[in-house]
């Protein structure tokens, strides 16, 4: 005889209905793990159903105590694409994806103080090797465009050779 499966328990909501706590109370928990550029804690707001006045109060009060900065947002995202191996046209393009102002992007990537050429230079070693043939020069040039890389970067690097590059930045 088999003996019926006892019922499921009911499955509980993991998220909390928008009513249960303010659009502050939600924006302070969700900058508690992760920076949030402005935008992006607006559409979670959005998606979890706040009243657009609640949410743009709640976003000034963030702003205004000082938890939530797109500045900061963006030096420290610029930072880590630029650790992954991203250029400088690639960063700002996700910045501003995230509802970074042009004026910031800029000066995020400008405050890196970065070596682009070393770093493409770098990331083009890594990846391809030798540039021995037009073909392999040519690769690594498209490698570097999809990555950001300033064209002028990607002409020094794959014109002159790794060794030359990385030579003349020294």
């Amino acid at each position: 005889m088999v003996t019926p499966k006892p019922p499921r328990p009911e499955r509980r909501n993991r998220r909390p209905a928008a009513g249960s706590r303010s659009a502050l109370e939600h924006g302070v928990a969700l900058l508690a793990r992760r920076e949030y550029s402005r935008h992006e804690l607006r559409r979670r707001m959005d998606a979890r159903g706040f009243d657009a006045a609640d949410a743009e109060a709640a976003l000034a009060e963030l702003a205004a105590r000082g938890w939530q900065s797109d500045a900061r947002y963006a030096t420290l995202l610029a930072r880590s694409r630029a650790a992954q191996g991203y250029g400088p046209r690639r960063i700002r393009m996700e910045l501003a994806a995230q509802g970074i102002a042009r004026d910031e992007a800029q000066a995020a990537v400008q405050a890196l103080d970065h070596d682009w050429t070393r770093a493409a230079t770098d990331l083009v070693r890594r990846r391809c090797g030798s540039l021995a043939d037009a073909a392999s020069r040519r690769r690594a040039a498209q490698m570097l465009l999809r990555r950001g890389f300033e064209t002028a970067t990607v002409r020094c690097v794959t014109r002159t050779g790794i060794e030359d590059a990385a030579d003349g930045e020294d």
